[in-house]
């Protein structure tokens, strides 16, 4: 999982350069559009489009690592003191069955 602050180290050497496959336009409130021209100033080496997959691609980490454990009824392995560990009832078991559901998707027509 990469961290936002890991992405200023990243931007002040060489930018990675993925593939996009999917395209998505959005309306930001001034503030945070004037943000992002800051940021595309500050780092123009990134370039827009990277430098916008990136802030979301970290942000997206960080809400999957933000989901709370919310242990289930089934059991699925012991910890190294023996003790029981749950499966995840809470968001993150969906969110992880929903991304496997569109990554397929997305990458059956990206193949089209």
């Amino acid at each position: 999982m990469r961290k936002l602050t890991e992405l200023l180290e990243q931007w002040e050497s060489v930018p990675a350069d993925p593939t996009p496959a999917q395209t998505y336009a959005v309306r930001l409130p001034v503030h945070d559009a004037a943000r992002l021209e800051a940021l595309f100033e500050m780092y123009p080496q990134v370039g827009r489009d990277n430098l916008l997959r990136e802030i979301l691609s970290a942000a997206l980490d960080e809400i999957e690592a933000a989901f709370p454990y919310i242990p289930g009824e089934r059991e699925i392995a012991r910890d190294e003191f023996d003790d029981p560990i749950y499966e995840d009832a809470g968001p993150s078991r969906r969110f992880h069955e929903l991304t496997r559901k569109h990554a397929e998707r997305l990458s059956r027509h990206a193949s089209e």
